[in-house]
């Protein structure tokens, strides 16, 4: 992905904590320039005032939506009516979807049919279809403060010892590698990343490592 993509930013707030709004912005930042930004909700609810001085601070549109009937969820419906009309109305590349619920897997997977690249960000309750529906996934309630962190040998082994134990991830891992390797049995990073992005919304932040996972956890045998 360009980092001089043009980004559509949809908020579900009443799936997404407001705390985590400007590191959202940080990371779509190295993607490209957000040109548009909503976040949709009944605005009435006490339960969202802490979205009020985000929204102004970070140049978020508000979206109202009344709640007209108790148990159907016209954020939802009104938000992927937007996401629909901006795919075809405006020239961009990127829709990003910041909400835990699965009910946007549909949604996210028509953007991907449609061309865009789709960036999710969530909670880790989020549902793995929803996940795995998007180009990237990334959970926010990883994101805190920035606190500057020196890391020892024995977090870093820690770390590899728990991936290691995911079964799913280290065959993905695995059947990458074979798959991209030369005739020599060598298979360059970029290439692994590239098959990986392809197939999965993996994000290696999401298990703690930021960059050289592959390095870190994978021995052929």
């Amino acid at each position: 992905m360009e980092n001089n993509s043009k980004i559509a930013l949809f908020i579900d707030a009443d799936n997404a904590p407001a705390a985590h709004i400007e590191s959202i912005l940080s990371e779509l930042a190295s993607y490209g320039v957000v040109n548009i930004r909503k976040a949709y909700g009944n605005w009435k609810n006490s339960n969202l005032s802490p979205w009020g001085e985000k929204l102004h601070d970070n140049a978020i549109q508000p979206m109202q939506q009344f709640d007209i009937t108790k148990g159907k969820n016209a954020t939802d419906m009104a938000l992927v009516i937007d996401v629909m009309d901006t795919s075809y109305t405006k020239n961009v590349d990127v829709i990003c979807l910041v909400s835990s619920d699965c009910d946007f897997m549909p949604l996210a997977t028509r953007a991907l049919a449609d061309g865009k690249v789709v960036i999710g960000f969530g909670e880790r309750k989020t549902p793995k279809a929803f996940v795995n529906s998007c180009s990237k996934f990334l959970y926010i309630d990883l994101k805190g403060p920035e606190k500057p962190i020196v890391k020892s040998d024995k977090s870093v082994a820690k770390k590899i010892i728990h991936i290691k134990s995911d079964t799913k991830l280290m065959n993905l891992l695995r059947t990458t590698v074979e798959a991209v390797e030369d005739d020599d049995g060598w298979a360059r990073l970029g290439m692994i990343g590239n098959h990986i992005a392809n197939h999965t919304s993996f994000d290696p932040r999401n298990h703690g490592f930021k960059k050289r996972f592959c390095r870190n956890n994978y021995q052929k045998a």
